[in-house]
C-alpha cells in the first residue's frame, strides 16, 4: 500500500479556463520520468498528510514530462485548491510513480472517449495512443462551455484533431449531445470510455448499456462521488500487525486503524482510487466504492478502507 517517490519540479504552469490549471512536471536534473500508458494518474503529496490523485494528460511517449489538468472545485477537500494555490513554476514536490486503473482495450476495434469538463484529461492521452497506433477513435468533449472548459487549444491542434468533437451546452440552448446517436448501431465493436462528474458518468453508462453496450465494454473512471456515511460499529483485525480495532458507527475502517498506530495510505476519501485496497481474509464487507468492479465485489476477498464498511461483525483483514 505504499508507492515510491519521485521529486518533480513545475517546469510550466498555465491557466487553460476560468479555473482550470495545466502543470507540466519534469525531473529537476532532467532526467527520464517512468514511463505511463494512457489512463494512468499519478499521486500529489501536497503537505500535511494531503494525498490527491489526478490524470496525465500528456503524449504517453514524451517520458520528460508528467502533463496535469486541475479544476480549481469550489467544494474542494484541500486538494484542487491546494494545487492552484501552491504548485507555481520551480515548485519541487513528491509524486508517486503513475498508476493506471483505466487502461485502454488492446483488442478494441473501435474506442469511443468521452470526458465531462475536467474529466477530459484522461481522454486526451488515450487520443495520443490510439492515434500513435492507428487505431479507429472518436473523442467527445462535454462541458457547459468554452470559458470553463480547459485544453481546447491543444485539441483542435493536435493530431488527431479530426477525430475530436465538441459539444458545449452554452452553445446548444442548455441541450446535452445527443449520445444516442454517438452510440447508435455501435455496440458490437465498440468500447466506450467515460470521465466525469458522477451524473455525466452515469448517464453516459446508463445510455451505453441502453445501446446494447455489454458492461466489460463500458470503461469508466471516477473522480467524485457522494458516499454513503456511517452504519453499524463492528470489529476489525488487523492481521499482519495483530492489533484489534472497534469501527465505530461514525468512522472509517481506515481512520479506526490509523488511531491504532497501523499506518493505512488513503488518498480520495471516497472510493474511487483504489489506494487503501486491502485484502480480506475473513468477513463480509459492505463494498460502497466505485473502484472495485461488481464482479470483484461479489468476491469479497479485498475492500477500501476509506469508505466501505462490514456486513458481519468482525472483519479480519491483511494489513
Amino acid at each position: 500500500m505504499t508507492d515510491e517517490l519521485l521529486k518533480v519540479v513545475v517546469q510550466k504552469r498555465e491557466m487553460q479556463a476560468e479555473a482550470v490549471v495545466a502543470l507540466d512536471l519534469v525531473d529537476g536534473a532532467g532526467n527520464a520520468l517512468p514511463a505511463f500508458e494512457a489512463g494512468a494518474h499519478i499521486d500529489l503529496h501536497l503537505g500535511d498528510g494531503l494525498i490527491r490523485q489526478y490524470s496525465l494528460c500528456g503524449d504517453p511517449e514524451n517520458d520528460k514530462v508528467y502533463r496535469l489538468g486541475v479544476l480549481k472545485d469550489p467544494s474542494s477537500r484541500g486538494g484542487s485548491v491546494a494545487v492552484h494555490d501552491t504548485l507555481l513554476e520551480g515548485t519541487e514536490l513528491m509524486v508517486s510513480k503513475p498508476r493506471n486503473h483505466f487502461p485502454l482495450t488492446t483488442d478494441a476495434k473501435h474506442s469511443i472517449l468521452i470526458g465531462g469538463g475536467i474529466g477530459i484529461t484522461p481522454m486526451i492521452a488515450m487520443a495520443y495512443e490510439l492515434s500513435k497506433t492507428n487505431q479507429r477513435f472518436e473523442l467527445w468533449y462535454c462541458g457547459r462551455s468554452s470559458a470553463t472548459s480547459g485544453f481546447i487549444d491543444e485539441l483542435k491542434s493536435a493530431p488527431f484533431s479530426d477525430k475530436v468533437h465538441f459539444h458545449f451546452t452554452a452553445d446548444h440552448g442548455g441541450k446535452r449531445l445527443n449520445l444516442d446517436a454517438v452510440l447508435s448501431g455501435k455496440s458490437e465493436d465498440s468500447h466506450v470510455y467515460v470521465c466525469g462528474p458522477t451524473g455525466f458518468m452515469e448517464w453516459v453508462i446508463n445510455t451505453a448499456q441502453e445501446a446494447g453496450f455489454v458492461d466489460q465494454s463500458i470503461h469508466r473512471e471516477f473522480f467524485n462521488v457522494d458516499v454513503e456515511k456511517g452504519g453499524n460499529g463492528f470489529e476489525v483485525y488487523a492481521q499482519e500487525s495483530g492489533i484489534t480495532v472497534t469501527v465505530k458507527e461514525d468512522e472509517s475502517i481506515a481512520d479506526a486503524l490509523k488511531a491504532a498506530g497501523i499506518k493505512v495510505q488513503v488518498s480520495c476519501e471516497q472510493g474511487t482510487c483504489g489506494t487503501c485496497l486491502c485484502d480480506v481474509i475473513e468477513g463480509i464487507p459492505e463494498h460502497r466504492d466505485v473502484y472495485l468492479t461488481e464482479d470483484e465485489k461479489e468476491d469479497n476477498d479485498q475492500m477500501t478502507l476509506c469508505c466501505s464498511r462490514s456486513l458481519s461483525d468482525r472483519l479480519v483483514l491483511d494489513i
